[in-house]
């Protein structure tokens, strides 16, 4: 199993959450968030208006367990969906799970998911 977060833009929220059920992930859990990137250190335009460096901008992430043979179509998935071509796009982590546990009946690895 692969846990993989995203952090994207909330402008690009609905488009990724449609690719995802297109994909039949349904499983994700969804934060808001704050933060910057490379755009760190230069002003940059929001919404109109100029914003000093070290400023945190608004950010989704979205947490999500898969099984292994479905990550990379996921990830394209994400990317096709949330790539706008300008900074702050976002980024995608991939990290390897050990375990998973379903809490209601004790199901275990990716049968819990």
């Amino acid at each position: 199993m692969t846990k993989l977060e995203a952090v994207i833009q909330p402008s690009t929220l609905d488009a990724v959450k449609q690719a995802l059920l297109e994909m039949g992930i349904e499983g994700l859990t969804v934060l808001e968030a704050r933060g910057h990137g490379r755009q760190k250190g230069r002003p940059e335009l929001y919404r109109g208006r100029e914003y000093s460096p070290g400023l945190l901008l608004p950010k989704i992430k979205l947490e999500i367990v898969l099984r292994d043979e479905v990550v990379d179509d996921v990830v394209k998935a994400i990317v096709s969906a949330a790539q706008t071509g300008k900074i702050g796009d976002g980024k995608i982590f991939l990290s390897h799970m050990d375990e998973t546990v379903r809490i209601r009946n004790e199901e275990r690895g990716s049968e819990a998911l």
